[in-house]
């Protein structure tokens, strides 16, 4: 999974902020230490004598070393055997003197192999949330409070069954989408009128999908193009602005219809819409247009796309902001 590059940089600075201050605290807890034990100052010292002397003794030629080695060897153990000794003696916390990595796993990079690492990984969580958070408010939207009863119970004939009805399946739905999410979950298409709850639900498969760990594009088309534009025709250090669209687990585009549409959004939608079919990755597009008006306003190419590689999902009712 790839995160956006700014979440990524500021998921690294806290990375980075937590070694040092780590290392930090081990080297206040070893100077304490070395104040209430100064036999522990003097054993660390000669200890790092020993390695010396290991080194010096691989570098001699001509002579059987196995004894000198060994006897270094002995007093190395002899000495870390009287530094546990006085640790112990002195009751300190758990691990009070543990200067291992923050992260055993990685020894503290970051990364395993070619990998995240899981530390790294929750940081990245962690600041996608927090974005996620300042995009869509407070954090009201979640399964838990989406509000049924916002739609009319009523028979409705050209549905073929009540508001509520149709609304209680979109819900499931989505709620399934989300917690069932993989790379490879299919894309949705979310259309209705305004005010019919397309961007909640949006918000919460977000929230969801973010919390089981993938990555989450959530932005209105208008800011999304923006990016394009800002990409295209602004200064150097707007270039790979967009990359963020393309390479995330999950993209939501909300509103979709709502920006001013030009040959160059047409552009980027269709490149947007191709890139993640053809790489597999899901997208979920909210939009007051149904498939045919898309086909009008943006091309045929993408009304095809959309149509034949996404689901469909019909909002319906009257506007739940009124109510």
């Amino acid at each position: 999974m790839a995160y956006a590059q700014a979440i990524l940089q500021r998921a690294r600075a806290r990375y980075e902020q937590a070694k040092t201050a780590r290392a930090q605290e081990y080297e206040e807890h070893l100077q304490q230490a070395y104040m209430e034990y100064p036999r522990l100052r003097e054993i660390d010292r000669e200890l790092r004598l020993t390695m010396v002397q290991l080194v010096a003794n691989s570098l001699r030629q001509g002579e059987d070393l196995s004894v000198a080695i060994s006897e270094v060897r002995e007093q190395n153990l002899a000495l870390q055997r009287e530094r546990e000794w006085i640790i112990d003696a002195a009751e300190y916390p758990e691990g009070f003197l543990d200067d291992s990595p923050i992260c055993k796993r990685c020894s503290g990079t970051g990364y395993f192999g070619a990998s995240m690492c899981s530390c790294l990984r929750e940081l990245c969580r962690q600041e996608q949330k927090r974005e996620l958070t300042s995009l869509l408010g407070n954090g009201r939207e979640s399964f838990d409070s989406f509000r049924l009863d916002y739609y009319s119970d009523e028979y409705d004939p050209k549905l073929g069954t009540s508001p509520r009805k149709l609304m209680q399946s979109n819900f499931n739905i989505c709620k399934r989408y989300a917690q069932t999410f993989s790379p490879a979950s299919g894309n949705l298409l979310f259309s209705g009128a305004t005010g019919l709850g397309k961007t909640f639900l949006s918000a919460c498969i977000a929230r969801q999908v973010s919390d089981l760990g993938f990555s989450v594009m959530y932005e209105t088309a208008t800011r999304v193009f923006q990016d394009f534009e800002a990409e295209k025709f602004g200064s150097e250090e707007n270039i790979g602005k967009s990359q963020k669209y393309f390479d995330c687990d999950l993209l939501i585009i909300d509103d979709l219809g709502t920006e001013m549409i030009t040959q160059f959004t047409i552009s980027a939608l269709y490149t947007i819409v191709n890139s993640r079919m053809m790489d597999g990755k899901p997208t979920i597009i909210s939009t007051n247009l149904l498939p045919e008006a898309i086909e009008k306003k943006y091309s045929p190419q993408i009304a095809s796309r959309i149509v034949g590689t996404y689901r469909l999902i019909k909002f319906v009712g009257n506007d739940i902001r009124r109510l």
